[in-house]
């Protein structure tokens, strides 16, 4: 018997909806930081395992959306919803229960859902315990599983609730891909990544990353990226004094992006200004944003 379906994570920004995809594939396939609305894409991810696959999507945290930019985010939250077999709907145990229950009952998923109690580690069993009464009563919580996505704890046991709402069938995916996006993707997100951890207050969210040149060599990979921002004001950040942060940038991005590859790589970095690129849909398009 081979078991074969879509299980999308939902929940509030900074729930660990990233760290919980990581962790399942053992593989860092989204990008994390300590900073809300990190994940702007719908990530899907294929857990295969002897007599399973999984095809996990990680998807932007709910939210009110402000501009087309967040507009294209909750589309793919949305795009996820339509075709789940499971949901998963991830709870940050140190934040409001009730807030989090408002955004479950709001999204309306035909699909089972499975809540996942997320960050015990450190918690009270009294926390944990009133967490477990308030999300058992709801109608959309076929069951509940209570881990940490960080330390990776409980997974063996979320893994096995997971299989319980997954149908029979024939894997989705052949081959040992670990995702159906291209590699230029994960690179640019990479660098994303450290634009977050490096740069504070609104940089992150105005800023942008366009992988342009991709060239595989002997020995070597030549990537080209544009990092794009909203004002001349934040190109300055970007760049640094005398252009200190964006080697920074370049040098920590490079680290992981060769990790990721196997292999070495010349990396290019460059700061272009487009106004009001996340309210603009043709930007939006050329960087990405295609809301599905």
């Amino acid at each position: 018997m081979f078991k074969a379906g879509f299980v999308s994570i939902f929940g509030r920004p900074n729930a660990g909806k990233s760290t919980l995809l990581n962790a399942l594939m053992g593989e860092k396939l989204a990008i994390v930081s300590p900073k809300v609305q990190t994940t702007r894409h719908r990530i899907k991810a294929f857990l295969t395992g002897e007599n399973y696959q999984i095809v996990l999507s990680d998807t932007p945290g709910i939210i009110e959306p402000k501009y087309k930019l967040h507009e294209r985010m909750m589309q793919s939250v949305k795009s996820s919803l339509e075709d789940a077999d499971l949901a998963i709907f991830l709870v940050d145990l140190r934040d409001d229960l009730e807030q989090q229950n408002q955004i479950f009952e709001s999204l309306k998923i035909k699909a089972p859902g499975l809540v996942v109690l997320n960050k015990i580690d450190g918690l009270s069993a009294q926390k944990l315990e009133t967490a477990i009464s308030f999300f058992s009563q709801k109608a959309y919580a076929k069951k509940w599983v209570a881990i940490s996505a960080l330390k990776r704890e409980n997974l063996d046991e979320l893994l096995m609730a997971i299989l319980e709402f997954i149908p029979e069938g024939h894997p989705f995916y052949e081959g040992d891909d670990l995702s159906d996006l291209p590699t230029k993707f994960f690179v640019g997100e990479m660098i994303r990544e450290k634009i977050y951890l490096l740069y504070e207050d609104e940089i992150p969210y105005h800023a942008a990353v366009l992988v342009n040149e991709f060239k595989e060599k002997t020995g070597l990979i030549k990537i080209g990226a544009d990092i794009i921002v909203q004002r001349e004001t934040q190109k300055g950040i970007i760049l640094g004094q005398g252009g200190k942060m964006i080697r920074q940038l370049g040098t920590e991005a490079r680290k992981d992006i060769e990790a990721f590859l196997g292999s070495k790589i010349f990396l290019e970095l460059f700061v272009k200004v487009r106004p009001h690129w996340r309210d603009n849909d043709i930007h939006l398009k050329e960087y990405g944003y295609h809301g599905a």
